[in-house]
């Protein structure tokens, strides 16, 4: 039961509009080739999205009212409640925990499984942006909201439809076969199938259809059928106002599972017991009302992050219903509820909220994923742990501590902290912090990356020895200035030491050192909502932009007076050709500093090795040789096309080739300031590869990297490469 509960709750984070899922006319010839007429009209809809969607308006709002649910289909309730009428399984002792030890006709007869409503409102303003207010929500089985969850945006509200979007275009056949009027307006039906669906007795000629405005050429009805008769449709349905078209209903209902009970043949003990299946279903219900445009746009109505929680105890949500709760679903609550409160569902979902952001929650006390274990040349294997007091302990007070030790240079290294917030609306706060810790020589400054970009950069010095040590003190202030603008400001007073043969300037390998730091993050596009444990990020998008300002001072005992900046640049996009993403970075030290604060040129390979084989990394080169290349300034960029191609190798998993080009160039002024064995990269270094996204229909891509151009060697083997990357990573 503890595992059943626990899909339940997983139940909306896998709840994603199915795309690929059709009606019947049969006097349609079906040809393995899309209409062209079809493709024209489609062609239409692109091109005037933008001028139809409600976005091109200068201001609107509008509210929502959606309900998910978890249940056995309609059909099956009553065969359901036939079955433990007539059996004694129940009676049936077992020593496992089971729903036979809670009586599962007592929850399926009258309680669906799962039920979450949730009621919303959007405004809109050219001026100010988009903001989300969450107006009520209850889920069943949890007392405390789970906020990344109920920001979830999982609609065809402001976005293409998959079936719609033109590097899609190769995965389906399209074709117009009917002429309709809806709501009093002339429509064209656009039939369409899957590529690769093959029809058989049970299944469907048609994976759905699109209906079209004929006037505007704005969607007005997009219908998803499931493949087998009765295993799921999903309709997006559009309104027209104020001359734009607005979502206005949303229906889904796709088959989750078969439930399989077993019954004993009581005239025939020795023959197989008999097997009876109920299908269990999600169901979801989204409506949209209340339009209005323009509204009167006021500055304060689009403060703070994308998202704000209004209220979350669903003490409001009849306001916002467009129908009542019926029985059935009334009892839900009730039934669901008591479950979650015996099994402590709420602390399993507070874990599952904390790994979103990188984090194992235990009661008061927050485990970080990214200290556990990592590897790199200098250290070896690192195991550490880091526990941060969260919300549970103190709303504005939060210590941390963390310990680490290399098994490789054989010390440990720990860190004290405190951050103290002041206010709970927005991420403000200052922080506090002691360490003793060593870290990579010229590494890129990673302050304010996502938890998936650092995830990304783990393997980026495993072929890298050249480490420094540092211990100090630091006292910073992170402030977001917007849901867009986040500014650090960070004081820092460090003794830092070459862990390697290394001196500068004759003047030995330890120093002094007093800097500032000013780390600024713009991402005008990603979406955030605060929660009780601070802001959370719901949707990462681009483009976005980091910056870091150092600058180091004579005085406090400090030995330098150098100036230090970087900054990296994100942006992907789609076209007709494709999926394009791109990173350039750079940075320039102005100065005289010791090597770790100059640029090392992330090097992933090894010269020792005839065979290069590593993990992804952020900024990483796979065929460089790692702790080899350091510049005190440069450029570099990372480029990345996806084809829409897709193809099956094994298994269900579609998979796609990515092309990469990556190339850096840069300089050193002094070089023979720095006394240790290096080179500086003062020539194009490039290397192409060939990315195979779900490799083997697993969740890695195997990329295949050749350096070109000017540090091209004659050994093969040096200038290729092997890379895995998680799947999850993207770009």
């Amino acid at each position: 039961m503890k595992r059943f509960l626990l899909i339940i709750l997983l139940c909306p984070f896998i709840f994603g509009f199915s795309q690929s899922k059709i009606t019947s006319i049969e006097t349609v010839v079906i040809e393995d080739k899309s209409d062209p007429r079809a493709l024209e009209i489609l062609k239409k809809v692109n091109k005037n999205y933008k001028e139809n969607s409600p976005k091109s308006l200068e201001s609107y709002a509008y509210k929502s009212y959606e309900k998910i649910s978890l249940d056995i289909d309609e059909d099956s309730i009553s065969q359901f409640n036939r079955f433990f009428d007539d059996t004694n399984l129940l009676k049936k002792k077992r020593q496992k925990d089971s729903l036979n030890n809670i009586s599962a006709k007592k929850i399926f007869e009258k309680s669906k499984l799962f039920l979450w409503e949730r009621a919303q409102e959007f405004l809109y303003s050219k001026k100010y942006g988009e903001k989300i207010n969450i107006l009520d929500n209850r889920i069943s089985g949890l007392k405390q909201p789970i906020y990344e969850m109920i920001a979830l945006q999982q609609s065809n509200r402001d976005k293409v439809p998959n079936q719609l979007k033109q590097e899609n275009r190769g995965l389906y056949r399209f074709y117009l076969t009917d002429s309709i009027e809806m709501d009093g307006r002339k429509t064209f039906v656009i039939r369409f199938r899957e590529v690769n669906y093959k029809k058989s007795n049970k299944q469907r000629k048609y994976n759905g259809a699109i209906y079209v405005d004929t006037e505007t050429y704005g969607v007005k009805k997009i219908e998803n059928f499931s493949k087998n008769k009765n295993d799921g449709i999903i309709t997006s349905t559009w309104t027209f106002f104020s001359n734009k078209w607005f979502l206005t209903q949303e229906t889904v209902k796709l088959k989750m599972s078969n439930m399989s009970m077993q019954e004993d043949n009581k005239e025939n003990p020795e023959q197989k017991k008999s097997k009876t299946s109920f299908g269990a279903y999600a169901f979801l219900t989204s409506r949209y009302f209340d339009y209005v445009s323009p509204i009167d746009e006021d500055k304060k109505d689009f403060k703070g992050y994308t998202f704000t929680v209004k209220n979350a105890d669903g003490k409001t949500l009849d306001l916002y219903r467009t129908d009542p709760l019926t029985e059935r679903e009334s009892n839900t609550y009730k039934t669901i509820d008591s479950l979650g409160k015996k099994y402590n569902i709420d602390r399993k979902a507070q874990v599952l909220s904390g790994l979103l952001n990188g984090a194992i929650r235990v009661g008061s006390l927050d485990f970080a994923l990214d200290e556990i274990v990592n590897y790199n040349l200098y250290e070896g294997f690192r195991v550490g742990l880091k526990a941060k007091l969260n919300e549970n302990f103190n709303p504005y007070f939060s210590p941390d501590y963390y310990f680490a030790y290399g098994f490789k240079d054989d010390k440990w290294k720990y860190g004290i902290g405190l951050d103290i917030k002041t206010t709970l609306d927005k991420n403000s706060y200052f922080r506090i912090e002691h360490y003793d810790d060593v870290t990579a020589s010229g590494e890129f400054y990673r302050k304010l990356w996502s938890f998936k970009m650092r995830t990304s950069n783990y393997g980026n010095n495993i072929n890298n020895d050249r480490y420094y040590h540092f211990r100090g003190v630091s006292v910073s202030y992170n402030n977001d200035v917007t849901n867009a603008l986040t500014v650090v400001l960070n004081a820092r007073r460090n003794r830092e030491e070459a862990r390697f043969d290394y001196s500068f300037r004759n003047s030995g390998a330890s120093f002094e050192n007093f800097n500032t730091l000013v780390t600024l993050k713009y991402s005008p596009n990603s979406t955030n909502i605060m929660t009780p444990q601070g802001k959370s990020l719901i949707d990462q998008k681009f483009p976005e932009i980091y910056l870091n300002y150092e600058q180091s001072y004579k005085m406090f005992g400090g030995d330098f007076d150098y100036t230090r900046f970087d900054m990296l640049f994100l942006h992907n996009f789609k076209t007709r050709l494709g999926t394009t993403g791109f990173r350039l970075y750079g940075g320039i030290v102005l100065g005289e500093a010791p090597i770790w604060k100059n640029f090392t040129m992330n090097g992933l390979a090894s010269p020792r090795k005839d065979f290069n084989f590593n993990l992804t990394s952020y900024l990483g080169f796979a065929t460089l040789e790692g702790g080899k290349y350091y510049n005190d300034k440069f450029v570099a960029y990372y480029l990345t096309h996806k084809l829409p191609v897709y193809f099956k190798s094994f298994g269900q998993n579609i998979s796609t080739f990515d092309f990469v080009l990556r190339g850096t160039i840069g300089d050193m002024k002094h070089p023979e300031y720095h006394d240790f064995r290096f080179r500086k990269l003062d020539h194009l270094y490039q290397e192409v590869g060939l990315e195979w996204n779900n490799f083997l229909s697993s969740y890695f891509n195997l990329g295949l990297f050749y350096r070109v151009g000017y540090y091209t060697t004659p050994n093969f083997k040096q200038n290729f490469a092997i890379q895995f990357k998680l799947k999850l990573l993207d770009f």
